[in-house]
């Protein structure tokens, strides 16, 4: 399949990539030409600017693609840009399950509602991450209801290649003696692995779905399991106060994330603590 990829050249997209060209896809990375990747002739490049609608028509005039990963759309402009200019059979759009107001134990796709609220063209800047993802949504499900999409949902992405540290914050802070303010320490929380994120994306391009689907590793696991972990590997005592650091997770309630829709075509997500202490070993390690 010809596979127009925009964004792609970091963290899970670059698991992504890996997946869809293993699987014998024809890749084309769309990104402004500024980030290096590894993917050398492997894929084909064009290159626009994605606030830019002028510039997405002039990139992807007159070619047509079997499908197109949206990785770095954040809100409802963004999706317009696209989907009024791109000549595709499918579009996936990289979702989060921040759109989720609010998540909560078991959480399922049906709980959005993307027709009901008014849907605001707005730019990334207008509004909350969680507030604008909810109106890229808001553009796919309203205005676009005929086109053939996937809107993936991911709760926070972790992995050794994570370059938003928030994981590592905790180990960090721990092991350091930092102090942190945490809101949260017993709420159960979800996480996606990034290679299992890149990889169910690359999985969709060929499969015969339409619409919301979750993605998130089984099972949940607390702030105070993570923070007790790392204390009982390097014997040091977490630092805990209100004028501490905030922590990346404060605000997160109690939630799990159903992945039934994922398991009904055919991906089975790994087991979140078969894997999570792995990772944390990989920080506490990078951290002494």
């Amino acid at each position: 399949m010809k596979i127009l990829v925009i964004g792609g050249t970091r963290f899970f997209g670059i698991h992504m990539v890996k997946e869809l060209l293993a699987k014998g896809h024809e890749v084309t990375l769309a990104t402004r030409g500024l980030a290096l990747d590894d993917f050398g002739d492997t894929v084909k490049r064009i290159k626009f600017e994605r606030t830019d609608e002028q510039s997405i028509k002039d990139a992807l005039s007159g070619t047509h693609y079997d499908v197109v990963i949206d990785k770095i759309a954040y809100c409802s402009n963004d999706i317009k840009y696209v989907m009024d200019n791109v000549d595709c059979d499918k579009y996936i759009y990289m979702s989060s399950t921040s759109v989720y107001n609010p998540k909560h134990i078991n959480t399922v796709e049906t709980d959005f509602d993307g027709l009901s609220p008014e849907l605001i063209w707005c730019d990334r800047a207008a509004f909350p991450y969680d507030v604008i993802k909810r109106q890229a949504e808001y553009a796919l499900w309203q205005q676009y209801p005929d086109r053939n999409y996937i809107a993936v949902r991911y709760p926070f992405v972790i992995g050794k290649d994570d370059y938003t540290k928030r994981l590592l914050f905790y180990v960090e802070h721990v092991i350091k003696g930092i102090p942190m303010y945490i809101d949260n320490m017993d709420c159960q929380m979800g996480f996606i692995f990034s290679d299992e994120a890149g990889k169910f994306i690359a999985y969709l391009a060929d499969k015969d779905f339409r619409g919301a689907i979750n993605g998130c590793s089984n099972g949940t696991i607390s702030v105070r399991e993570i923070i007790e972990y790392v204390e009982s590997k390097t014997g040091a005592k977490a630092v805990l106060n209100e004028d501490g650091d905030a922590a990346p997770y404060n605000g997160e309630p109690e939630y799990s994330i159903n992945t039934g829709k994922a398991s009904a075509v055919g991906f089975e997500f790994s087991n979140l603590k078969d894997r999570i202490f792995e990772l944390l070993d990989y920080y506490i390690d990078s951290v002494k």
